[in-house]
C-alpha cells in the first residue's frame, strides 16, 4: 500500500495531538485560576527523619503556610479558592509541602508515614490545582483504606499541571519541568523511610511526568493509567529500575487518543506509543470496565490491582485482547 501524502499524516497529526490536548484531565472542565496571590512559603530544608515529633513539626508549619494562603484568597475576593486551602488546613490533615502560588503545590500524606513499609506517590494530570483537588485526594484516600496499616499514600501536586485544554497539554514541556522535584521528593522519602516499599501511581500526563523521572529512580514499581503515552518508544527507553506497568479501563476515552508524536520546530506534540501495546513493553494489569477517571473508586477492579502492586503481592493480569492470567 502507498504512504499517504505528506499533508494526510499532517492532519491526521495534528488531530492526534488537538486530542492529546485534555490528555489525563481528572475533571472536565476549565483550570482554575492561578492568579490569586498567595504569600511564599516559610523555608524548610528537607527532613531528615521520619520519627513522629519531625512529621508533627512539618505538618504544623506547612498548616501555617496554608492559612496564610487561605487569609490571601479571602482578601482577594476568592471564595472558592478560600473555602478550599480552608479545608486543606482542617486539624487532622497532613502536608509534607505546600506553596499556594500559580495555582498551588503541596505533598499531602494519607497514612503513617512514620511507620510505612508500602509508599505509593500519586502523580496527578492536567487541571489539578489547588480549586481541583478533590478527586486527588479522595483517590488517595481509597488507595489507603484498601492497602491498610502500614501503608502511606502522598498525593503529589508537585508541579505546574498544565490547563484542561492549552498548548502545554500538547507536549512534555511541564513534566520535563516536573521531573526533578518528583525525582527530589522521592529521593527524600527514600531517605526517611530507606527500607519502605515505593511506587509511583501515574494518571494520565501524569504518565508522562513519570516517565521523564522514571531514569534510574529507586522505586519498585510504576504504574501507568489513563495514559494517553509517555513520550517514548517502549517501556526499556524510560531506563527505569522499576517495573513498569500499564492498565487501562474499558470506558476510558484515552482510549481513542491516535498514539502519534508530531515534530514541529518548536515542539513535538502528542505523546508517542500506547502503554497498554504489548509492543511498548509493559506489564499489563486488569484495569475495569470503568472510566478516565474511576481507577482510584472504592471497591473497583482497578483500584484493588493498584494496590497489590503498591503491596508487591502482583495483580490480576490481563494481557490486552486476551485471556486473564
Amino acid at each position: 500500500m502507498p504512504s499517504p501524502p505528506h499533508g494526510s499524516r499532517l492532519r491526521r497529526g495534528v488531530l492526534a495531538v488537538l486530542v492529546a490536548a485534555s490528555v489525563a484531565v481528572p475533571v472536565v472542565g476549565a483550570a482554575g485560576p492561578t492568579a490569586v496571590p498567595a504569600p511564599a512559603p516559610a523555608v524548610r530544608g528537607p527532613l531528615r527523619t521520619a520519627e513522629p515529633a519531625a512529621l508533627a513539626g512539618r505538618y504544623a508549619g506547612t498548616r501555617a503556610d496554608i492559612r496564610a494562603a487561605e487569609r490571601a484568597a479571602t482578601a482577594h475576593g476568592d471564595r472558592e479558592r478560600a473555602d478550599a486551602l480552608r479545608a486543606m488546613a482542617e486539624p487532622g490533615r497532613r502536608f509534607l509541602s505546600f506553596d499556594g502560588r500559580d495555582g498551588g503545590r503541596g505533598a499531602e500524606v494519607f497514612g503513617d508515614l512514620s511507620h510505612a513499609e508500602r509508599i505509593a506517590v500519586l502523580v496527578p494530570g492536567a487541571g489539578t490545582d489547588v480549586d481541583h483537588y478533590g478527586r486527588l485526594r479522595n483517590g488517595a484516600a481509597a488507595l489507603r483504606e484498601e492497602l491498610g496499616d502500614g501503608s502511606a499514600v502522598i498525593a503529589w501536586l508537585g508541579y505546574r499541571t498544565p490547563a484542561t485544554v492549552s498548548p502545554a497539554a500538547l507536549t512534555s514541556g511541564r513534566a520535563s519541568e516536573a521531573a526533578p522535584a518528583l525525582r527530589r521528593f522521592v529521593d527524600e522519602l527514600r531517605g526517611l523511610r530507606p527500607g519502605a516499599r515505593t511506587s509511583l501511581l501515574c494518571h494520565s500526563y501524569g504518565s508522562v511526568v513519570c516517565a521523564r523521572a522514571a531514569h534510574g529512580l529507586r522505586v519498585a514499581d510504576i504504574v501507568l493509567y489513563a495514559s494517553p503515552g509517555t513520550g517514548y518508544p517502549t517501556a526499556a527507553d524510560l531506563r527505569a529500575r522499576a517495573t513498569v506497568w500499564a492498565g487501562r479501563g474499558g470506558d476510558d476515552w484515552i482510549a481513542g487518543v491516535p498514539h502519534m508524536r508530531l515534530g514541529l520546530p518548536f515542539a513535538d506534540l502528542g505523546f508517542g506509543a500506547d502503554p497498554v501495546d504489548p509492543a511498548f513493553g509493559a506489564r499489563h494489569f486488569e484495569a475495569g470496565d470503568g472510566g478516565h477517571g474511576d481507577y482510584l473508586t472504592p471497591g473497583s477492579v482497578p483500584l484493588r490491582n493498584i494496590a497489590r502492586i503498591v503491596t508487591g503481592t502482583g495483580p490480576s493480569v490481563t494481557p490486552p485482547g486476551g485471556r486473564r492470567a
